[in-house]
């Protein structure tokens, strides 16, 4: 066999291995496709429900603590309920009431109205009521709410959240309280008044600072101090609004007094007052719900023929809160919901 013969077959030997090699070895797999990240869900989007509801109260929200806690409660209700919400008040119940009137003439689905002064307002929850404005009443109006055709009433009994007061009061072995007034003619105010007086084993003594109120602290802190002053005996201050408790506070230090001092509702000064024994208790209505939940019963009443109450009011109060149980409501409180 010739050398170019036997190459040949040398070298196509070789091919057939290394073909027979590469059939034999396995092709590498396909990467596999990158995985696609999971798209992100759409937060989930409250239905809007194309109502709208008004709430006119005694006061402005902007400018009071109270009131800007209610306003809150209603905010919160209508953007989990998918409604429209408008809101204001003022001190003046002819402002208020023209504040409802507006409500009626632009075909409101619900209004929350507050009835500090129920003479003043009644006319114009009736003309709601008997146009088929479902209404429901807030804060004061607990004895009227029915006769004015409000479907209920969201708040506390003011009597009963007085009776509480004088009840802690004389557990503490005061003897005579002055129950300081700062609105006129608010009949929720006359009846915390009543209520104290109630169940207060010692004299309760009403004084009225609404010639100054909340828009003039300083003159309601000097009226104050005055009275202490004067009547050396007083040894108990019923404040019936949480501003008008600071500055209680103030004038019992600036007689160099130690009278033991309370309040209606929180806020945060109340509540840092309470935790360092400057203040002994407060009486918390909820006022966040009395915003919130007529949201929900209006919304509900409108879409799905609900009632609440049975005929009675629905109850956020009273609760009392000092120094065992300040501290868990002090940072809701610095938010804007107690």
């Amino acid at each position: 066999m010739s050398k170019k013969l036997t190459l040949l077959i040398v070298l196509v030997a070789g091919l057939l291995v290394l073909s027979a090699c590469a059939a034999a070895t396995p092709a590498p797999a396909p990467e596999a496709p990158a995985a696609e990240a999971p798209a992100e869900e759409p937060a989930p989007q409250v239905t809007q429900t194309g109502l709208v509801i008004g709430l006119a109260v005694h006061d402005n929200p902007a400018e009071s603590s109270f009131w800007g806690v209610v306003e809150t409660g209603a905010r919160d209700g209508a953007a989990a309920m998918g409604v429209e919400l408008k809101s204001g008040g003022s001190l003046d119940p002819i402002e208020q009431a023209q504040l409802v009137e507006t409500f009626i003439a632009d075909g409101a689905n619900g209004i929350i109205v507050s009835l500090a002064n129920p003479d003043a307002m009644k006319d114009v929850v009736l003309k709601a009521t008997n146009a088929g404005i479902p209404v429901i009443t807030i804060n004061s109006g607990v004895d009227v709410f029915k006769e004015l055709g409000a479907i209920t009433h969201v708040g506390q009994t003011e009597f009963v959240a007085g009776v509480g007061a004088g009840e802690q009061f004389s557990k503490a072995g005061l003897a005579k309280a002055l129950c300081v007034l700062h609105e006129e003619g608010n009949i929720g105010l006359e009846e915390r008044c009543d209520g104290l007086a109630d169940s207060f084993g010692g004299e309760v003594v009403r004084f009225n600072v609404a010639t100054t109120g909340i828009r003039d602290i300083a003159g309601t802190l000097a009226s104050i101090q005055d009275k202490l002053i004067a009547d050396g005996d007083i040894d108990a201050v019923l404040a019936l609004n949480p501003n008008i408790a600071i500055a209680a506070m103030d004038a019992i230090e600036a007689v160099g007094g130690d009278q033991a001092l309370a309040t209606f509702d929180l806020s945060p000064d109340v509540l840092e007052a309470i935790e360092a024994g400057e203040i002994m208790f407060a009486i918390d209505q909820q006022q966040y719900l009395q915003g919130y939940l007529p949201v929900v019963f209006l919304t509900l009443f409108n879409t799905n023929a609900n009632t609440v109450g049975g005929g009675l009011p629905v109850l956020t109060g009273p609760g009392i809160v000092d120094a065992s149980n300040a501290a868990a409501v002090k940072d809701l409180s610095a938010a804007g919901t107690r």
